[in-house]
């Protein structure tokens, strides 16, 4: 199958020369083509040349072969895309079940490790005694609630202030000043569990 020639372009007419009937001439054709264009580029070097897109477009052959390919690649695409987005949905979807079976993996071994806890004896009666009150025959409890009167419980702390203060630098006395004041305190302090 041959190929044809495109129609020539009015652009191409300008530029062209049109080519003398003897051997001479046609010799002497070639190079003042050749000799055109530079001129145009040396000319036009601002502006663009216009690009003829029917032209373009005749110059484009598609083979029956080419047409079968481009029409499998596209029926390959719409056959594909709504799997690929059921496969990374059900991806998603594993991901998000294996985080949840690892976080109730972890409850699961925090409530053996309580339940092996539970089977200790020291530890059933240090919960017994420390959430039921409850206590061994011949023990005396006192239970005090409140014992410090509202002047000596501690107050709340003061708002945090915006301005700098210099505090002295000497930090010998202020460890004494502790010491002591812990020392003679009445009252001990009940660390939170």
């Amino acid at each position: 199958m041959a190929r044809r020639p495109a129609p020539p372009s009015a652009s191409s007419k300008a530029t062209t020369p049109q080519p003398a009937a003897s051997k001479k001439g046609r010799a002497k054709a070639k190079p003042a083509s050749a000799a055109a264009p530079a001129a145009s580029r040396a000319g036009t070097r601002g502006t663009e040349q216009r690009v003829d897109v029917r032209e373009w477009a005749s110059g484009i052959r598609l083979s029956a072969f080419s047409v079968i390919m481009l029409s499998l690649v596209v029926l390959g695409a719409w056959v594909l895309v709504p799997t690929l987005g059921t496969f990374i949905d059900q991806r998603q979807k594993i991901a998000a079940l294996e985080a949840s079976v690892q976080v109730s993996e972890g409850e699961i071994e925090a409530l053996i490790a309580e339940r092996e806890r539970w089977s200790d004896p020291a530890y059933i009666t240090t919960q017994a005694r420390e959430r039921l009150y409850y206590v061994k025959p011949g023990e005396v409890v006192y239970l005090i609630d409140n014992d410090l009167d509202p002047s000596a419980l501690p107050r709340e702390q003061d708002p945090v202030s915006d301005t700098l203060e210099e505090k002295p630098a000497d930090w010998m006395p202020q460890l004494l000043r502790t010491l002591v004041s812990a020392g003679l305190s009445d009252t001990a302090a009940v660390v939170p569990e």
